[in-house]
């Protein structure tokens, strides 16, 4: 077989649309697009809730309530199982640590959560603990400071 013997399967290539090309092709006249108007034109489209000019159903209804999410505070998760995991000379955890070890991103504010067990000294710098995590830091013999 040779490059110029090659053939499409049969229907893999169809026909291109040709609209505006006279009643008899099917697409003429209108090309598709339906009647006259913003919508008949190129780039005319209606944003969604547009309702012709009648107030729009969301402005009829009544917004009540408080949405906290744009000023929540993200926390990056870190459990006190992967703590064991960090090098046997590091006796002082904080973010910057963390980040070095690539279990969280830099700049993140971490909380750290008590899934798993911790099983040396450590103490831990950190924006938030949970109280199973900081009852099993303490009781490995080490601190749990929010800071």
């Amino acid at each position: 077989m040779k490059l110029h013997e090659l053939k499409n399967v049969k229907g893999a290539v169809h026909r291109k649309k040709r609209v505006g090309c006279g009643e008899g092709g099917g697409h003429g006249k209108t090309s598709g697009k339906g009647g006259k108007g913003q919508t008949a034109r190129s780039g005319g489209s209606i944003r969604p809730g547009f309702e012709g000019g009648q107030m729009p159903l969301y402005r009829k209804l009544p917004h009540r309530g408080f949405n906290n999410y744009n000023y929540r505070i993200e926390f990056a998760v870190v459990n006190v199982g992967a703590l064991t995991g960090l090098d046997a000379a590091i006796t002082e955890v904080n973010a910057e640590v963390l980040a070095a070890r690539g279990l969280v991103r830099s700049g993140e504010k971490v909380k750290v959560l008590g899934d798993g067990e911790i099983g040396r000294a450590l103490k831990v710098t950190a924006a938030k603990f949970s109280e199973s995590a900081k009852a099993k830091i303490e009781k490995a013999g080490g601190q749990a400071i929010v800071g």
